[in-house]
């Protein structure tokens, strides 16, 4: 593109150069000869007033001394050459003088002026003025090599002008393309820098906005892929082994492990529509409200689910409640993934009893999950995605924070000795619709 802006600008300049250089030239020419053929006619007047009126009988002409190459010749009414220098007979241009009118033109290669000289309006004598042409066409040459470097000039400081332009032109564009071919490549923190042409940085902060619109659905593709994963492995590990345990057990009644595999199912189903929720964020027009519920009703389905879990590594899990905090509406979804993250980190990373309490704040909800266990990761990179403690994929935290921050709540670390969670909970202001989970 950079070629194209230079040629588009060298040919606009060569265009304008033309259209003023040619006229110009003409111009000179013009002037130039006519300047001569002037100074011709000047020279031939003082020439004519030297011519007596006695010319006609034979007096004798003194003409004065001409500059230059500038050759005078007094001729009679027979068109004969009385003094001075010129062709023994008259030329064309010294006739047509002879008719009292004053005539410039050329002839063999001079440039000719011939004045007539009048007697009682009669025409007596005729004087011829004449120059070489040459002498006229060196100084035009002169000037149109002038002219030329001048032109020449010029169209060096345009060509100079336009590359600068060119480059402040193109410069942003290639940027812009370099930019562009990062992000195909799959770096989406390319971003087009701003350019002092308001058009082009326009379009930059078009394309800016647009790769970050691009960058931040990637992300919430890949979160959701994650968040998904991580939900989902621990309960489809434990349909997985109920069914293996019924399938085993040829005494077992097929019914108990079905209606656990049913609630697990519903479970999943579950998580499924929180995690969608969750990828929805910040899109209002498509995110649903969150399912509320009484905070003992999500309580005591955590209790049911991970009691068994905790009883089988032969640690204890108590889930308790401060009797004000019983009935209070809560997102039951949102805060059950939560305690599941929580008590998941608690059955993985920590120790000992477990405790799930709920207590009130006034307005809020507090729900503290704590284990015998310690913790000395710095809190402010916890929750951060990708970050863990031990074997893991540093999801579960980074899930619980957002989740909380979706329903309006805020999950932090109160304790590192022993390792306690706290899930501050708003008032809900969802109408009270109970689902169940």
């Amino acid at each position: 593109m950079r070629q194209r802006v230079l040629r588009v600008a060298l040919v606009a300049v060569l265009v304008a150069l033309v259209l003023l250089a040619v006229p110009l030239a003409t111009a000179m020419w013009a002037y130039f000869f006519a300047d001569e053929r002037n100074e011709l006619e000047r020279e031939a007047l003082a020439a004519a007033v030297r011519v007596g009126p006695d010319f006609a009988a034979g007096d004798p002409v003194e003409l004065p001394k001409a500059g230059g190459e500038v050759r005078l010749g007094v001729y009679d009414t027979r068109m004969r050459l009385r003094a001075g220098h010129g062709p023994a007979r008259a030329d064309t241009e010294t006739r047509r003088a002879g008719a009292g009118t004053v005539v410039r033109g050329h002839a063999d290669g001079d440039l000719v002026a011939a004045v007539p000289v009048s007697q009682n309006e009669k025409v007596i004598g005729i004087v011829r003025a004449a120059s070489p042409a040459r002498d006229v066409w060196g100084r035009v040459l002169l000037g149109w090599l002038a002219l030329g470097g001048v032109v020449l000039i010029a169209l060096t400081a345009a060509v100079l002008v336009a590359r600068r332009q060119a480059r402040a032109l193109t410069a942003p564009l290639e940027a812009l393309s370099r930019q562009a071919r990062a992000v195909t490549e799959g770096d989406l923190t390319a971003r087009a820098a701003p350019s002092p042409i308001a058009e082009i940085d326009q379009v930059a902060r078009t394309h800016n906005a647009m790769v970050e619109r691009l960058a931040q659905l990637l992300q919430r593709e890949r979160d959701f892929t994650a968040n998904a994963s991580h939900q989902l492995r621990t309960p489809l590990t434990g349909l997985q082994l109920g069914l293996e345990t019924a399938l085993t057990d040829p005494h077992a009644d097929p019914r108990a492990a079905l209606q656990e595999a049913l609630e697990s199912t519903g479970h999943l189903h579950h998580t499924i529509d929180e995690v969608l929720r969750l990828a929805g964020a910040g899109q209002p027009s498509t995110q649903t409200p969150a399912a509320v519920q009484p905070l003992s009703g999500v309580l005591g389905f955590t209790e049911q689910r991970w009691h068994g879990l905790f009883a089988d590594t032969g640690r204890r899990l108590t889930v308790a409640a401060e009797p004000e905090t019983q009935d209070a509406p809560v997102p039951g979804r949102t805060v059950g993934q939560i305690l599941d993250v929580l008590l998941d980190n608690a059955l993985r990373h920590g120790r000992g009893r477990a405790e799930v309490t709920a207590r009130s704040l006034g307005d809020t909800i507090a729900i503290d999950v704590q284990d015998e266990g310690s913790i000395r990761t710095d809190p402010a990179v916890l929750f951060d995605r990708g970050h863990t403690t031990g074997a893991g994929a540093g999801i579960g935290l980074a899930l619980a924070k957002d989740l909380a921050e979706t329903a309006g709540g805020r999950l932090a670390l109160a304790g590192t000795d022993p390792t306690t969670f706290t899930l501050l909970l708003p008032p809900c202001g969802v109408p009270e619709v109970t689902h169940s989970l």
